[in-house]
């Protein structure tokens, strides 16, 4: 707590930017307001080890990046730790998620995850999958396959949505988003091809607030140490495989 900047310390209220869209990391209640998510415990959890009240300001992800330091003070929104990233914010790692394709039940449209050159493929706008996509794409034409043909949407409910209508043949979204996707639509969709590259993800902290990365780094670490961050990922159903033990700064992506 006492690692705080003042302005933040005197305010009593740490502001946290998230699209809450991304169940079950951070989602909207029955209420549709209510953020919730093992995403948002955690920073509740974080605002608690430090003595300040949370607050979730909920936007669009690709907006998110852009308003840190100004409108948010820390980002905590299934952020993959990436080079590119981690060259503008700072990047504190708590949690290693993979990647996977989820179809409509049953593959009715054929979709092989080991071959997605022209294939709709469905993706949130901003997500490490939607630039892993477009590097997957490139890779199609480059061999003279066909491109894949991909769909960006503003919030992850639009992208499961649209899959279980059959307007797409598959999405690619977080292992943990995916699964979750299965159990929202009552196993109208399946996911396909298991999890793939692993990779942490971060709280997401203005390099202009050194004090604030920090603090922050020091109160995950907390949790973590303590087995609370554990305990907030089983009570979603997430496996404590996922959980990290080490909050590293800017850590190799």
């Amino acid at each position: 707590a006492a690692m705080l900047p003042e302005e933040i310390r005197s305010e009593a209220v740490l502001v946290i930017g998230a699209a809450i869209d991304y169940a079950p990391a951070e989602f909207r209640a029955d209420d549709l307001q209510t953020a919730i998510g093992y995403d948002v415990d955690m920073g509740k959890a974080l605002g608690k080890v430090q003595g300040v009240e949370t607050e979730v300001s909920a936007a669009e992800f690709a907006s998110l990046l852009p308003g840190m330091g100004s409108k948010y003070d820390i980002g905590i929104s299934s952020f993959t730790i990436t080079e590119e990233r981690m060259a503008n914010y700072n990047m504190i790692s708590y949690i290693m998620v993979g990647s996977s394709y989820a179809v409509q039940k049953g593959n009715p449209k054929g979709f092989n995850p080991d071959d997605v050159c022209g294939q709709m493929i469905g993706v949130q706008t901003g997500t490490y999958q939607e630039t892993e996509l477009e590097g997957f794409s490139k890779q199609c034409t480059d061999g003279g396959k066909e491109a894949i043909e991909i769909l960006s949407y503003g919030v992850q409910s639009d992208v499961t949505t649209n899959l279980a209508g059959g307007k797409i043949a598959a999405f690619y979204a977080d292992s943990t988003v995916a699964d979750y996707s299965v159990a929202l639509t009552n196993d109208q969709l399946e996911v396909i091809g298991g999890v793939r590259d692993a990779a942490p993800q971060g709280i997401v902290v203005s390099k202009d607030s050194q004090e604030l990365t920090q603090a922050v780094q020091g109160a995950m670490q907390k949790l973590m140490d303590d087995g609370v961050w554990v305990e907030i990922l089983a009570s979603w159903g997430v496996s404590e495989d996922a959980a990290l033990t080490k909050a590293e700064l800017n850590p190799k992506a």
